[in-house]
């Protein structure tokens, strides 16, 4: 029976809230082959982000037309790294997918693009804007990083490679937007955290199913959490639940971070309109966050994989609200 818990900072400032992510978590297959058909590299981006990363697909609406195109060139190629560790048969392949990423950024630089849509697409967008090469960087060797240690023992670990990867594409989106403030960064650092933290979270089913922990040993340990038990019994396996709250509070701590960030650096409260295109990405995190607490932090409940069938209004709400 699981006890009844809410988080220490609670969700009283709830903000509109997330369908669920269309990750789906199967093993997917690699988009590096079959995509001879895909004619314009904008169109595929768009079907995949739309296939893989439905909420994405959602905030991009609200892109104007002349930057959605390179929105869904960047939000695929996160997508597309971020399901190579589950698409691939053994970590040797994969940092083969890794290393063809690290030519085409080459290429990308070089003004020669790799016929890969998504390479194509990511080419068009540095045309458009300044889109500094270290940032893509970072992504591949954070994911490159990730089939070698797949799972973290540290929460300061797990958080580094957050940074890495949600944080770091956040980074680009706001250079896309040509929005370079320090402010701004910084508080994307942390809705990453929570990002990367929540998607985790809801993705938790998925990864014991193939014997991978995905909360931080430092959490489970703290618990008495048995990995094997998880693995076997799932949400019967003992303290899993308070291994559940804990992460979530941390998820929940970096949001309330970033909302923090902007009261104390003048824009009381809320996040300038011109950069609100980037933080929309908190909406979804913090209704999976309450979410996860109204199910007292069962993630293994059913109702944490269907769709909220509001998200598209919330995510309008958000948008004019200046708020996530």
């Amino acid at each position: 029976m699981l006890s009844t818990r809410t988080f220490k900072c609670t969700f009283s400032l709830s903000r509109p809230s997330w369908c669920n992510l269309r990750y789906t978590f199967p093993r997917c297959q690699s988009t590096l082959a079959g995509t001879e058909g895909a004619t314009d590299p904008v169109e595929y981006c768009r079907d995949f982000v739309r296939k893989y990363d439905y909420e994405a697909y959602l905030i991009a609406q609200f892109w104007p037309k002349e930057l959605r195109g390179s929105y869904f060139a960047l939000k695929a190629f996160s997508t597309e790294l971020a399901m190579i560790q589950d698409s691939v048969s053994n970590s040797t392949i994969g940092m083969m997918r890794m290393q063809f990423w690290r030519d085409a950024l080459k290429a990308m630089n070089d003004g020669s693009p790799l016929g890969h849509p998504i390479a194509q697409a990511l080419h068009q967008a540095s045309l458009r804007a300044n889109l500094p090469a270290y940032h893509f960087k970072r992504i591949i060797d954070a994911r490159d990083a990730e089939l070698q240690v797949p799972v973290h023992l540290t929460v300061d670990s797990l958080t580094a490679h957050a940074e890495s990867t949600s944080s770091t594409l956040l980074y680009l989106l706001l250079s896309l937007l040509s929005l370079p403030s320090s402010a701004l960064s910084h508080a994307a650092s942390h809705l990453g955290a929570a990002q990367t933290f929540t998607t985790l979270i809801r993705g938790l089913p998925f990864h014991t199913k193939n014997g991978r922990m995905v909360i931080p040993a430092e959490i489970t340990a703290k618990h008495g959490v048995v990995q094997e038990e998880v693995f076997r019994r799932g949400p019967a396996a003992k303290n899993i639940d308070g291994a559940v709250f804990e992460f979530a509070t941390l998820a929940n701590d970096h949001l309330a971070t970033a909302r923090s960030m902007l009261q104390q650096e003048g824009f009381l409260g809320k996040v300038p309109q011109e950069a609100m295109l980037v933080f929309l990405a908190g909406v979804p995190v913090s209704s999976i966050l309450k979410q996860v607490e109204q199910l007292n932090f069962d993630v293994f409940n059913p109702r944490m994989q269907t769709r909220d069938w509001k998200l598209p209004w919330k995510i309008w709400k958000g948008y004019y609200q200046r708020m996530f």
